[in-house]
């Protein structure tokens, strides 16, 4: 059953792969599942992810491109009703820093929240993560789990999202070199009705190099 419904939202994804507008930035291109194909040399991944949910699909940035900003889809603080807090990521990919000419990718979304403003690394590519999470609460608590994400530049910079602050940060992800993030998978809970919703769960990240076609 899980394997059908990720096949229908591919080809949902896929139908609505059209040209997005982002809050300040020039016209975005949504690329879907279109990139899929691209080669990859590693995936990046942290070991504080939570278990509920399933892995999605992947959706990779265009050959030449690499991921330099994100944005994120976050539901505040609901003050007792059921909070998700984080519920998607979105990166915006670029070829050689020009910021003219951008796709998106983000896998799966959660359905609760609204897209902050794009974060950008002031030059080059996100090449490491750090992700925010809050551990199982138990049966009777209200499970929130990832909550915020960090990125480092592969200029070095530290870009932190614009999240919720439940939780503590786990470690460092390992490094994309030569090249940098070129592709997302999420792993979500799917929509859980009246029940406890916790929504994004995990990430992991693909790596591409530049001399890969």
């Amino acid at each position: 059953m899980a394997f059908i419904y990720i096949s229908l939202l591919c080809l949902l994804t896929l139908a609505s792969s059209a040209e997005i507008e982002v809050d300040d930035q020039p016209r975005v291109i949504r690329a879907g599942v279109n990139f899929a194909s691209r080669n990859y040399t590693s995936i990046l991944t942290v070991p504080n992810g939570e278990k509920f949910g399933i892995w999605m699909w992947s959706e990779m940035c265009p050959v030449n491109f690499y991921a330099t900003g994100f944005s994120l889809r976050v539901e505040p603080n609901q003050y007792g009703n059921d909070d998700t807090a984080l519920n998607g990521i979105r990166l915006f990919c670029v070829q050689n820093d020009d910021r003219r000419f951008v796709y998106s990718v983000e896998s799966h979304t959660g359905h609760f929240g609204e897209w902050t403003d794009p974060q950008w690394c002031p030059t080059g590519t996100l090449s490491s993560f750090q992700l925010r999470v809050e551990p199982h609460l138990g049966i009777f608590g209200d499970d929130t789990t990832a909550n915020n994400i960090r990125f480092r530049c592969s200029s070095n910079p530290t870009v932190e999202g614009r999240g919720m602050s439940w939780g503590e940060y786990g470690d460092w992800s390992d490094v994309c070199h030569n090249g940098g993030i070129c592709g997302i998978q999420t792993k979500m809970e799917l929509y859980q009705g009246a029940l406890d919703d916790s929504s994004l769960n995990n990430v992991r990240f693909h790596c591409c190099t530049n001399n890969q076609q």
